[in-house]
């Protein structure tokens, strides 16, 4: 009578680690390729990418995890290209936000568009696998939550 195989037994935490490590660089390796064919950087490509709405200097130093000194540079560069302008923000008039022009929202929908297309494999996920790796992704990484995504604070 054939036997039925077994399942492999499950990745350790140090494996599944190692997994994400290599999916990120490969990820990111097509990122600034796609931010290359638009003239940008890779920061900068992640910058506008980051911009879905206005937000403060600070808070792109914060989600790039670099020196606010740094995102000022590349906000320069990339108001340069006409992709982003600073506002005043209209709460607290010393705070800038950083904004998308049109020219930055058409890039910005272009570099998605080039990512989607060139990462094929996950088109040939079912919806029930796409759902299962998304609830699988927040939950191993909360943090990374869409703000439509997380729960509304507790009173």
């Amino acid at each position: 009578m054939p036997q039925t195989p077994r399942p492999a037994p499950a990745p350790s935490p140090e494996e599944l680690m190692d997994r994400l490590a290599r999916v990120a660089a490969s990820y990111y390796r097509h990122f600034a390729t796609v931010a290359a064919e638009h003239g940008l950087t890779l920061m900068q490509g992640k910058t506008l990418s980051l911009l879905v709405r206005p937000r403060p200097m600070r808070a792109l130093a914060d989600l790039l995890a670099c020196d606010a000194s740094n995102v000022t540079g590349i906000v320069d560069r990339l108001a340069a290209q006409d992709l982003v302008r600073r506002e005043t923000d209209p709460a607290d008039r010393r705070i800038k936000n950083i904004v998308l022009t049109e020219q930055g929202e058409r890039t910005v929908r272009g570099i998605r568009a080039e990512l989607v297309s060139g990462l094929t494999a996950l088109e040939h996920l079912t919806p029930d696998e796409r759902g299962t790796l998304h609830t699988l992704l927040g939950r191993a990484f909360p943090e990374t939550a869409a703000p439509q995504d997380q729960a509304p604070p507790s009173p």
